[in-house]
């Protein structure tokens, strides 16, 4: 068993009370990939379910007021 170590578990941002928002661009860019402009899985950004949906919903938006490109 040499070399396994137990990761961290991540912390949901949401729940630790950090918000989202599609107005703010800077945020949004953390949820997206830097090479196709792709919403990143729960298993990297570490959100809940509910708030991964809340993320997809406000890079959505963020997309349609083109605050964001829909691709890079």
């Amino acid at each position: 068993m040499a070399g396994f170590y137990r990761k961290k578990k991540k912390v949901c941002q949401m729940c630790a009370g950090k918000s989202v928002d599609y107005k703010d661009t800077e945020i949004i860019k953390k949820y997206i990939s830097a090479d196709k402009g792709k919403i990143l899985p729960r298993r990297v950004t570490g959100a809940c379910a509910k708030h991964q949906r809340h993320i997809a919903g406000e890079v959505k938006k963020s997309r349609f007021m083109a605050l964001i490109p829909f691709v890079k």
